[in-house]
């Protein structure tokens, strides 16, 4: 009788040369003649795949929609039909996709921000799932890599959303609240097919794949601008945050105002957490120099505040009443600021990576940085401007233009005293050792 290792005690070991081999079940079926190894892998169709995963996109960041619209039923003390519960949300979910709502106080367009984040996350993913639903990634020797793949899972992300903000805006046309079937299936067709084609591609590594014939200074100057403008508007996010604080009597003040439950002080939170990014962007806008405005009668920028009527929100509680002075003005140094980090790490990666890298390659990127990160913040700007339906609300938000003008210059000259001076350091540091 052959020992196993479970009877130490009978001498040797079986060794496994000695074992009867079997096959097993998959090892033994052919299909059509083929070797198992070599069957295709099964693919679900691309139209199954896509209306599978726009509709979970589309769900996942309607659903706090809904809730919100619940929440300010419920403030004001009174049922909540489903029926208008459902068309004020999708009303809600249409502009956070940037698409215009005419109402009985007027034209509709700042879309909420925090909430328009979810959407463009979740169409990411539903282009990431769709691509590898399909095998976009799947590469076949001999053959070269197609991009067709990836664009046939975007596009079907893309025609799938423009159906459903057809259907939402048909939906949420009733009395009060006007919208363009036309107009949001056109512009939910653009952000499904952005969003769609950037995660199809990102899983079919067709980005890497671009990455990787960028020249290299292009791809240091995308890397650095990016890094920049995240840091103003992560002090942007900083500062919105200590002057809320601050301010945060008057704000409490203004939710007891509401005289509401608890479920309506959480969704006045949540409709507060959902423009917080745009105000993010306007105290960043605040930051770089050109301010912004809300409405005809309010202009904010570090060097002239005018202030007129405003929205009872908590968020705008710390808003200030006049120019900056004190140790405010040392605010305006954290662009500046960000600048430098960016330019700093451009050039530590650098010395990691290629420690003879040239003078005019390195402040090229760190110069290419400044107009990189001045469209960035200029985009953000754009995105976090709109109109809030009364003729004195009408106009909202920052001077994208200028913003990203001022940035650009700003986030040059930083990144290129930075990049410059950190280089002759490590330089310094290096001979010495």
């Amino acid at each position: 009788m052959p020992t196993t290792p479970e009877d130490p005690d009978e001498g040797a070991q079986t060794r496994l040369a000695d074992r009867e081999t079997v096959k097993l079940p998959i090892q033994r079926r052919t299909v059509r003649g083929k070797d198992p190894a070599k069957r295709p892998a099964r693919r679900a169709p691309l139209a199954l795949a896509a209306v599978v995963n726009s509709l979970w996109a589309a769900l996942v960041s309607l659903v706090p929609t809904l809730f919100v619209v619940w929440g300010l039923f419920a403030m004001d003390g009174a049922d909540a039909p489903l029926p208008e519960v459902l068309r004020l949300g999708l009303a809600g979910w249409l502009l956070a996709h940037w698409v215009p709502l005419q109402t009985g106080i007027g034209p509709m367009s700042l879309a909420p921000l925090g909430l328009t984040v979810i959407a463009a996350w979740r169409v990411y993913r539903a282009g990431v799932h769709t691509a590898r639903a399909i095998g976009a990634r799947a590469h076949h020797r001999g053959r070269p890599w197609s991009p067709w793949p990836a664009a046939r899972a975007g596009l079907g992300v893309g025609v799938v959303y423009a159906v459903l903000g057809a259907a939402a805006a048909l939906i949420a046309d009733h009395r009060g609240v006007e919208v363009s079937a036309v107009r949001a299936a056109l512009t939910f067709g653009a952000f499904g097919l952005a969003g769609g084609l950037l995660g199809a591609f990102a899983e079919a590594r067709g980005i890497a794949r671009l990455a990787s014939r960028t020249p290299r200074v292009l791809r240091d100057a995308t890397r650095t601008g990016a890094v920049a403008a995240l840091l103003v508007l992560g002090a942007g996010a900083a500062t919105t945050g200590m002057a809320v604080a601050f301010s945060g009597g008057d704000a409490s003040q203004i939710i007891d105002d509401y005289h509401t439950g608890i479920a309506g002080q959480i969704g006045l939170v949540v409709v507060c957490g959902f423009f917080a990014p745009d105000v993010t962007a306007w105290t960043a806008s605040y930051l770089v120099g050109p301010g912004f405005t809300i409405g005809s009668e309010t202009y904010i920028s570090a060097a002239h505040v005018t202030v007129g009527p405003l929205p009872a929100v908590p968020l705008l509680a710390g808003l200030p009443s006049t120019p900056a002075t004190g140790y405010a003005p040392l605010l305006l140094g954290l662009p500046l600021l960000a600048a430098l980090i960016a330019g700093w790490l451009l050039a530590r990666r650098s010395q990691r990576l290629d420690p003879d890298r040239s003078w005019y390659a390195l402040l090229g990127a760190a110069g290419l940085a400044g107009p990189v990160a001045g469209a960035l913040l200029a985009l953000v700007s754009r995105a976090a401007s709109g109109s809030l339906g009364a003729s004195g609300l009408s106009d909202v938000g920052p001077q994208s233009g200028a913003v990203g003008f001022v940035a650009m210059f700003m986030v040059a000259i930083g990144a290129l005293l930075s990049t410059a001076a950190t280089k002759l350091a490590l330089r310094a540091k290096r001979a010495r050792e």
